[in-house]
């Protein structure tokens, strides 16, 4: 190509191009088109075989579902072992009250297909733990979210549920000053379609679902009864809850689902959540960390009604067995049906601040205290359970007091964490 002319800096602007010969032209094309070919393909092979991005947020890879062998799973942990057993779809059951309570259903007798999403609000590998925890009962997982409209109507096609134990949604108080779309994604559009499948089955199952103690929000009544107000909620989880149970009772009137709302005051227990503050309490005194306690604006105690897991889980049952049947039938309804809310508590508040000298006491370790202000997140300073109408109606009655239960949580703790497979969630 030395026969090109190139134009020299005295001719610039003056100097017109040659007409190149057209093996000049077609050599070029064809060196174009090679590099674009390059380019293109290396492009494909990037996005083929790199590896997803990973965000914190994101929940882990999810099992593919459907097919014979998903199916067989499916059928086999749904399947009740006597006859007036129940089939029971819970949702969240890789969760800490969700595990909890389907664990109990398998060993009475019935038939329990978990479904559970793994999300990383906190660390999934204790929700992975729970799961082989059920998978050794006998009780299978489905790993899906509830806004999975396909795979819940898959379920019921696979299986005919009497009953639906709703335990799945977006925890936590404070967390909804950073996420705050994940408690609408959860609470309220993932109830909504829970519901919208619910109510379409036939036969419709009976639905026992968790609320919270959060939506009496700044009600100054105490104890809290279930006939107080809860419109000023505090938060927006307390928001969202209280959505959903406006939610059910418009499922219940319009479709007749018969529908079951229990409102837990502060569970607390083995396989908890590390987010709570007898869980991260724990954490931290073991290690020789500050730990913080708040106070009310008015320097008085910050107080919980502080409820065992397996109190909380009796009263899961209770509610379950004595739920009475929907009345809908493919979406219509075909008379009135039972609609109901529940306070589940220990009618006990104890401050804080005694919470962290009994786990002094058991873990044999002064804590490092740091007394603040609660600052402005949505938690409230006091919650206390008026439990007359469980008692009445199911039967309820909480017996474990907060030292023998924060006692059987700390000889799990130190158990769990002590294996070598876990050091990395210290």
């Amino acid at each position: 190509m030395n026969n090109i002319p190139i134009p020299s800096t005295s001719t610039a602007g003056k100097w017109k191009p040659e007409k190149y010969p057209p093996y000049i032209h077609r050599l070029r094309l064809s060196k174009l088109t090679l590099w674009s070919f390059i380019f293109l393909a290396f492009i494909v092979f990037f996005f083929i075989f790199s590896p997803p991005s990973a965000s914190p947020a994101a929940a882990p890879r999810r099992d593919s579902w459907g097919g014979p062998d998903w199916e067989k799973r499916v059928s086999k942990s749904a399947r009740r072992n006597t006859a007036s057993g129940f089939t029971v779809l819970v949702t969240g059951a890789a969760g800490f009250v969700g595990s909890h309570a389907s664990l109990a259903l398998k060993r009475r007798g019935d038939g329990v297909l978990g479904m559970d999403n793994f999300n990383r609000y906190y660390d999934p590998n204790l929700k992975y733990a729970r799961q082989k925890l059920l998978w050794r009962a006998g009780v299978f997982v489905v790993e899906g979210d509830i806004n999975d409209s396909a795979l819940l109507h898959k379920l019921f096609d696979v299986v005919a549920f009497t009953h639906v134990m709703h335990f799945a949604a977006q925890a936590g108080v404070r967390y909804a000053m950073q996420n705050p779309g994940s408690y609408v994604h959860s609470n309220i559009a993932g109830f909504v379609n829970l519901l919208q499948v619910c109510k379409s089955a036939n036969p419709q199952p009976a639905i026992v679902y968790a609320s919270s103690s959060s939506v009496y929000g700044l009600n100054s009544k105490v104890p809290f009864s279930e006939k107080d107000r809860t419109d000023q909620p505090a938060s927006l989880y307390a928001a969202t809850k209280k959505a959903g149970e406006e939610i059910a009772h418009t499922y219940n009137h319009i479709y007749g689902l018969s529908i079951t709302g229990l409102r837990f005051f502060t569970v607390y227990g083995p396989w908890g959540r590390p987010d709570m503050a007898y869980f991260f309490f724990t954490k931290d005194i073991l290690k020789g960390k500050q730990i913080t306690i708040f106070e009310a604006p008015d320097g008085g105690s910050v107080a919980r009604d502080f409820t065992y897991i397996d109190d909380i889980v009796k009263g899961c049952l209770r509610a379950l067995d004595t739920a009475k049947k929907s009345t809908g039938s493919g979406g219509k309804k075909k008379g009135p049906a039972q609609f109901r809310i529940f306070n589940l508590g220990n009618t006990t508040p104890v401050p804080v601040t005694e919470l962290v000298t009994i786990l002094e006491k058991l873990l044999k370790v002064k804590a490092k205290r740091k007394v603040m202000p609660m600052p402005r997140n949505g938690d409230v300073t006091f919650t206390h359970a008026n439990i007359s109408r469980a008692q009445k109606q199911l039967g309820y009655m909480p017996t474990t007091d907060l030292e023998a239960g924060l006692r059987k949580f700390v000889r799990w703790y130190l158990d769990f964490y002590s294996a070598s497979k876990n050091k990395s969630a210290w």
